[in-house]
């Protein structure tokens, strides 16, 4: 298992981790199989969504604001249910395609560590499963 350290700078935020995983492929001179993305975070998530326009990323941002306010009247006492909540939205792990060392990923697709509950000092943690 491989860790990336990830360094959050706002509340809601959402950081390109694409190039670190291809990277980390590279190093382990991975050639096929899948590989697993968990964030061991309740108020984050992984995602993957376009890479391209950056303006995507901020009208998810805002989107998920409306959707879910921070201020909604929740119970939870830390203040920070509208994160658990959008954690959830997103799910905590993904899986992807490893492909002659490769990520397998749409034209236009980035793999992306979504924060919401920061900054903060997280981690993600990358498995590696080799074909058979």
């Amino acid at each position: 298992m491989h860790r990336i350290k990830v360094k959050t700078h706002k509340r809601d935020e959402i950081i390109d981790l694409t190039r670190d995983l291809q990277a980390w492929l590279n190093e382990e001179d991975a050639r096929s199989g899948i590989l697993v993305v968990y964030s061991p975070h309740t108020t984050a998530a992984i995602s993957v969504n376009e890479n391209y326009d950056p303006d995507v990323k901020s009208d998810m941002l805002c989107f998920l604001k409306g959707l879910v306010p921070q201020n909604s009247g929740f119970a939870h006492a830390e203040g920070n249910s509208d994160s658990h909540i959008k954690g959830g939205l997103f799910n905590f792990s993904q899986t992807f395609i490893v492909e002659d060392g490769r990520l397998m990923l749409g034209q236009w697709q980035g793999i992306y560590f979504m924060e919401f509950d920061g900054p903060r000092s997280r981690e993600v943690w990358v498995k590696f499963i080799a074909d058979g």
